[in-house]
C-alpha cells in the first residue's frame, strides 16, 4: 500500500558524504529546466532530487517515491528547503499505478542500493557484518530473508539462486544447503556457504545476497511493472532515465526501451504503419568515467538508459 508524506520528518538526518551515482549524465541527458515536473521513483538519500530540484527552480516540481521509509524521511529533511515543490509517498516504484499522478517531463529511477542499505550492518544487505539476515527495502512489510530460506523447499531455492543470482554452476548444492535453514543472522547464512565451498564462498556470497534480495523485494516483478507504467507518464518531449546495475535489470530496461522506440511496420510492403511514440536516446548505456569511479567506487557497474517521448 502506497501512503503520502506530505511533511517532511527529522528522524533521520540527511548523509551528508552520500554521491549520486553518475549525476552529471542524468542531468545532461535528462536537460531540466526551470519549471519542469519531476518524478523520482527511487528517492534514496535525495541527491538526484535536490540536484533537479535546484535545475528547475524556481517552479519546478518533484514527486519522491521509496519503498524504504527511513530513507524517506531522511530525504524529506534533505530537500525540507524545497518545502512547497514537493510531495513524498511511501511506494514502490512497481506500485505507481495506485498513485494516479498526473504527467511528467521528467522520470528518473535509480535501481541501486542506497548508501544505508549497505553501510547500515543491522539492514542485513551485507554479509561482511552480523546482522540480522532481513533484506527487505521496507521493513514494514513482507519476508524476510530468513524467513524465505526457511519456509522455501530446495526447487524454490535453486530457482532464485539460478535466475537471480545467475548461479548455474552451484545453486543445485547451494539449494540442498540452505532450503528449511533457519539462518537468524547473516553470519549463519554465510558460514553455511563457506562450509561447502571453501575458498570459493567469497566470490559466491554477494551473488546469494543479490538471489535473496531480489526475491525478497520482489524487485523484478516491480521493475517490469513499473517500465510497463512510467513511459505512459511523461509528457510529450518528457524524458524516462534508468540507472541500473547488473544485468538482469539493464537487460529489462533495454528490451522496454527498444520495444517503445521501435515502429511498427506493414508486413507486406516493410513500410512504417505506426510510428514509434518515443526514441532513444542512446543506443548504448551510458557508464561512469574513470574518474567519477575513482571518486565512487559504487559507480563502476552503473548503466544509464533514456528514452523520450515524441513531442507530437
Amino acid at each position: 500500500m502506497c501512503t503520502r508524506r506530505g511533511v517532511h520528518c527529522t528522524s533521520m538526518p540527511a548523509s551528508s558524504h552520500h554521491i549520486p551515482v553518475l549525476l552529471s549524465t542524468v542531468l545532461a541527458s535528462l536537460a531540466p529546466q526551470s519549471g519542469d515536473s519531476v518524478l523520482d521513483a527511487t528517492l534514496g538519500l535525495g541527491g538526484h532530487a535536490e540536484a533537479l530540484l535546484r535545475a528547475t527552480s524556481p517552479h519546478g516540481t518533484l514527486v519522491g517515491l521509496d519503498a524504504d521509509a527511513k530513507n524517506l524521511a531522511s530525504s524529506q529533511e534533505r530537500l525540507s528547503s524545497f518545502d512547497g515543490r514537493t510531495t513524498f509517498y511511501h511506494c514502490n516504484f512497481g506500485k505507481l499505478a495506485q498513485l494516479q499522478l498526473p504527467p511528467f517531463d521528467i522520470i528518473l529511477a535509480d535501481l541501486g542500493l542506497s548508501s544505508p542499505h549497505i553501510d547500515d550492518p543491522a539492514r542485513g544487505f551485507t554479509f561482511r557484518e552480523p546482522a540480522p539476515l532481513d533484506l527487505r527495502f521496507d521493513s514494514s512489510t513482507g519476508m524476510t530473508a530468513s524467513e524465505l530460506l526457511r519456509q522455501s523447499d530446495v526447487s524454490a531455492i535453486k530457482v532464485i539462486l539460478r535466475d537471480f543470482g545467475e548461479l548455474f554452476r552451484d545453486a543445485h548444492r547451494l539449494a540442498i544447503t540452505l532450503a528449511g535453514q533457519s539462518f537468524e543472522k547473516t553470519t549463519d547464512l554465510v558460514h553455511a556457504v563457506e562450509q561447502l565451498l571453501g575458498y570459493r564462498a567469497k566470490r559466491i556470497l554477494p551473488q546469494i545476497f543479490q538471489a535473496l534480495r531480489i526475491a525478497v523485494n520482489d524487485e523484478l516483478t516491480m521493475l517490469d511493472a513499473f517500465l510497463a507504467e512510467a513511459p505512459l507518464l511523461l509528457k510529450p518531449g518528457g524524458r524516462i532515465g534508468m540507472i541500473s546495475f547488473h544485468s538482469l535489470e539493464d537487460r529489462r530496461v533495454k528490451q522496454a526501451f527498444r520495444a517503445l522506440s521501435t515502429s511498427v511496420k506493414d508486413p507486406v510492403t516493410g513500410q512504417v504503419a505506426v510510428p514509434a511514440s518515443f526514441v532513444e536516446l542512446s543506443r548504448k548505456p551510458m557508464v561512469a568515467s574513470p574518474e567519477e569511479c575513482a571518486d565512487n567506487p559504487r559507480a563502476r557497474s552503473a548503466k544509464f538508459r533514456v528514452l523520450r517521448r515524441v513531442s507530437s
